[in-house]
């Protein structure tokens, strides 16, 4: 994906003070499969050793067993708490979060789509 310019909506603000962050090739226990009312697909709670658990997308997880996984990427679920009316970059989008930088400060985290909508260039 290329960079993108958004604009916030909606603010958000992030709830988890500790996302779990990783490096490629580390262990991964995976548990729950994320089924709250937002469409929020491919999202599973998983832990790794020395972190708080967290949700991690799909795509970044490779399935070795029934609850056993491995990191296919350096990941963090860094969330980017943001105002109404701030400009982002949209760097990647995965399963309805995408992952921007603030214009302003090079603050970096991801985002609800919902709370985004592209600005004109």
């Amino acid at each position: 994906m290329s960079t993108k310019k958004y604009l916030v909506v909606s603010p958000h603000e992030s709830e988890f003070p500790n996302p779990i962050t990783f490096r490629k090739g580390d262990s991964l226990v995976v548990g729950e499969e994320y089924e709250g009312a937002e469409e929020w697909d491919n999202w599973f709670f998983c832990s790794s050793p020395g972190q708080e658990p967290g949700w991690v997308p799909g795509q970044v997880i490779e399935r070795l067993g029934n609850s056993v996984g491995r990191a296919l990427d350096d990941y963090t679920a860094r969330e980017l708490n943001v105002l109404a009316g701030e400009l982002l970059m949209g760097k990647r989008m995965l399963n309805g979060w995408l992952w921007c930088e603030k214009s302003t400060s090079k603050e970096s985290g991801w985002v609800p789509l919902e709370n985004l909508e592209e600005a004109a260039e």
